[in-house]
């Protein structure tokens, strides 16, 4: 018996051995798929934005000039700009749709479920231009909505601060609705039984169970949520244009030489700012993810 322990445990280290080049190599066309959609421009752009070209010599050299400017005047405004809508809907678009799949929970209905998490679907992908057209004409200055019941004397204005977060709503509750249902879907009745048999009430039970077992998926949400208005470019471009400062609309000006021409690199260096966000975003995110479900799987 003692000398078949062993001999098990070494052909268990063989055979994972084995099957480790294996795995490797069914995991190449992933990784080569990956280096060259995410690799190559991700080298391209850090190799934009610490570089610069002599104009009389023509040679390259590395500089911080760029990455100096992207945090500065009316760069950082933008970038500070996107940082407060993304916060500000990220937020309200969290609790909505917390509250919007708790009532879908709550009622037990499959055909209610069926209608909402096809409607979340389809609204969590609609965007860009043609959710921008959709509010202009509703609920633009000359939209029916705004005609009907006299928004502008309400002062409502669609293509201000206070408008493109209502749009980016507009999809991001749908996308909460999504993520946060299943989690809600785990909270086993067993605990609220319990929470009551301890003589608990519905907020006792919420306070004390539900929210601390549900809290990295809401706050995976919410940080889910904040990426994608953070990287939404298309329906704030159609909607405001330049009225409110947002870092893709700079970049996307920069590249274009709108304003000032040569600004390509800084207009670069926005991006690796973006992508610096987006990475500390995700690192957030994953370990929420992870941790999530364990406790409701």
């Amino acid at each position: 018996m003692s000398s078949a322990t062993p001999t098990t445990g070494t052909a268990g280290g063989t055979g994972r051995r084995r099957r480790g080049p294996r795995t490797w190599l069914a995991a190449l066309p992933l990784i080569a798929f990956t280096a060259l959609a995410f690799g190559l421009p991700l080298g391209a752009l850090l190799f934009g934005a610490v570089t610069r070209t002599e104009p009389a010599t023509g040679a390259t050299v590395l500089t911080g000039e760029h990455l100096s400017r992207s945090l500065q005047g009316p760069y950082l405004g933008s970038l500070l700009g996107s940082l407060r809508l993304s916060a500000l809907t990220a937020l309200i678009g969290s609790v909505l749709g917390v509250l919007i799949a708790q009532a879908v929970v709550t009622s037990r209905s499959r055909v209610l479920r069926g209608a909402v998490l096809t409607a979340s679907g389809v609204l969590a992908n609609f965007g860009g231009v043609p959710l921008a057209f959709a509010f202009i004409a509703t609920v633009g200055i000359s939209g029916v909505v705004t005609r009907l019941a006299d928004l502008t004397d309400l002062g409502w204005n669609l293509y201000s601060f206070g408008g493109l977060a209502v749009v980016y709503l507009y999809f991001l509750v749908p996308l909460m609705v999504l993520v946060i249902l299943p989690a809600l879907d785990g909270l086993r009745p067993q605990w609220r039984e319990a929470a009551q048999n301890a003589g608990a009430g519905g907020w006792q039970y919420w306070r004390h169970v539900g929210i601390p077992v549900l809290a990295p998926s809401l706050l995976g949400g919410f940080v889910l949520l904040f990426g994608s208005a953070f990287a939404a470019h298309a329906t704030a471009a159609a909607l405001v244009g330049g009225s409110v400062p947002l870092v893709t609309l700079k970049i996307a000006d920069a590249l274009s030489g709108n304003v000032l021409v040569g600004q390509e690199n800084v207009a670069l260096a926005l991006g690796l700012d973006m992508i610096l966000i987006a990475g500390l975003v995700m690192a957030v995110h994953l370990p929420l993810q992870r941790r999530s479900a364990r406790w409701l799987r």
